[in-house]
C-alpha cells in the first residue's frame, strides 16, 4: 500500500484535514478535562461544542489568517484551546512574515492572552505550566515565521535557477548565431570570391581568340550561367544564416592575407590591377592583416563586377601610428556584366570588421570610378563592449 501521491495534498484538502483534526482534538479535550477558561463550571457538552466551533474557524485561516488568529485569542479567553491557538499563531507567522510590526503586535497579543486564558484555566498553574502554555503560543507562530522565510528562499532560488537556465539558453543561441554568422562570412569571403573569379574567366573568354568557337561559346555560356545560379543560391544560403547580414570577428586564422598573392590572382583573371606597398604589412598583427585582404579582396570583386576593364590600383602604406590602405579604380571600359549579382553585404561586413579594430573605412565614387580606403591604428583604443567586460 502506498500513501497519496503529494501532488494531492492540495491546500484546501489540507485545511480540511487540519480543521477537523482541530475540531476533534477540541471536543475531546473539553470532554475530559474538568476546566475550559471561563466556561469552567457549564455543562461538559457545552463547552465540548464550544471548543469544536471555535476550531472550526481554522478552515478560513488561509483566506483571513488575521482575523481567523483574532477570533481564535478571544475564544482561548473563553474556552481553554491550546491546539486551535496553536495552528492559528502557526498560519498567523507565516502569513505576516513580511510585515514584522504586524507579527510583532500577535505575539504580544499571543503572550498575553496566553496569560489571561491560563490563569482562566488552570488557576492553580505555576511557573512551569505558564512556561509550557506559552511557548505553545509563541512557538508554533516562531515556527510558521520560520515555515514561510523558508518558502520565500525556495522561490527566489527556483526563480534564480529559471532565470540562469534562461541566460544559458539565450547564450547558447546567440552561439549557434555567432557560428552561423561565421559560416556565412566565410562562405562569403572565399566561396563568393571564387565563383565570381570563375564567372569573370568565362565572360573573358566569350571576347578572346577563342570566341568564335562554337562549342567554346557553349560551354563558356554554361559555365557563366551555372555561375550565376551559384551566386544566387549562395546569396539565399547567406541569408538563411545571417539574415542581418553582418560580418563578425573570428576568420579562419590560417586564411592566406598576402596582397601580393591577392592581386596575381586578380591579374591571372584578366583584371588590370597593381599593388605599391611602403612598408612591410606582413609583419602587422594577423586581425589588421586579415582586415586589409578582406578590404582589397572586396575592392578587387566590386571593380571586376561593377568597373570591367578598369585599371585598380591598390596603395599600402605602413605608418608609425598604423595602416593605410587605398584601392582605386578608374572609370569602366565597358558595360558592366549582368551575370554577377551582388551580394549586398561585403561593404557593410568589411565597415563593421575595421570598425572593432579601431579603424575607419570610407568609400565613394571618385573621378568616375570608386575608391575604397581604410586606416586601421597600430593600438585599438577601448570600446564600451570592452569596458563592460562582455566575452
Amino acid at each position: 500500500m502506498h500513501g497519496p501521491s503529494p501532488s494531492r495534498w492540495t491546500p484546501r484538502r489540507i485545511d480540511a484535514v487540519v480543521t477537523a483534526a482541530a475540531v476533534t482534538i477540541g471536543f475531546a479535550d473539553s470532554w475530559v478535562k474538568p476546566y475550559s477558561g471561563l466556561l469552567t463550571g457549564l455543562p461538559t457538552p457545552v463547552i465540548a461544542l464550544g471548543s469544536a466551533a471555535v476550531a472550526g474557524v481554522l478552515w478560513w485561516r488561509r483566506r483571513r489568517p488575521g482575523a481567523v488568529t483574532a477570533v481564535v485569542m478571544a475564544a482561548y479567553v473563553v474556552a481553554f484551546t491550546p491546539v486551535t491557538l496553536a495552528i492559528a499563531m502557526f498560519t498567523v507567522g507565516g502569513a505576516y512574515r513580511r510585515r514584522l510590526r504586524a507579527l510583532a503586535g500577535f505575539a504580544l497579543a499571543g503572550f498575553a492572552v496566553g496569560l489571561i486564558g491560563l490563569r482562566g484555566g488552570l488557576p492553580e498553574a505555576g511557573v512551569r505550566e505558564a512556561a509550557y502554555s506559552l511557548a505553545m503560543i509563541i512557538g508554533p507562530l516562531m515556527v510558521g515565521y520560520a515555515v514561510g522565510v523558508r518558502r520565500d528562499l525556495v522561490a527566489a532560488a527556483e526563480e534564480h535557477l529559471t532565470d540562469l537556465r534562461r541566460q544559458q539558453e539565450l547564450l547558447a543561441e546567440r552561439a549557434r548565431a555567432d557560428e552561423r554568422a561565421g559560416i556565412a562570412r566565410e562562405m562569403h569571403d572565399v566561396v563568393g570570391h571564387r565563383v565570381s573569379n570563375i564567372v569573370l574567366a568565362a565572360g573573358a573568354l566569350q571576347v578572346g581568340p577563342a570566341a568564335d568557337r562554337p562549342e567554346i561559346t557553349q560551354t563558356v555560356e554554361r559555365i557563366r550561367r551555372d555561375g550565376r545560379q551559384a551566386l544566387e543560391e549562395l546569396r539565399e544560403i547567406l541569408d538563411v544564416l545571417d539574415p542581418a547580414g553582418r560580418e563578425r570577428p573570428g576568420a579562419l586564422e590560417h586564411a592566406d592575407t598576402d596582397l601580393h598573392t591577392l592581386v596575381d590572382g586578380a591579374r591571372a583573371h584578366g583584371q588590370a590591377a597593381e599593388l605599391a606597398v611602403n612598408g612591410h604589412p606582413e609583419l602587422l598583427p594577423y586581425p589588421m592583416r586579415r582586415a586589409l585582404q578582406r578590404v582589397v579582396q572586396e575592392a578587387l570583386t566590386n571593380a571586376a563586377k561593377h568597373a570591367p576593364g578598369a585599371p585598380v590600383r591598390v596603395e599600402v602604406d605602413c605608418r608609425r601610428d598604423g595602416v593605410a590602405l587605398r584601392v582605386l579604380n578608374t572609370a569602366p571600359t565597358r558595360p558592366a556584366s549582368p551575370d554577377l549579382p551582388s551580394g549586398g553585404r561585403g561593404l557593410a561586413g568589411l565597415a563593421e570588421r575595421v570598425g572593432l579594430l579601431g579603424g575607419t573605412l570610407v568609400t565613394g565614387p571618385q573621378d568616375g570610378g570608386y575608391v575604397v580606403e581604410a586606416f586601421l591604428p597600430h593600438h585599438r583604443p577601448p570600446t564600451a563592449h570592452d569596458l563592460s567586460g562582455t566575452p
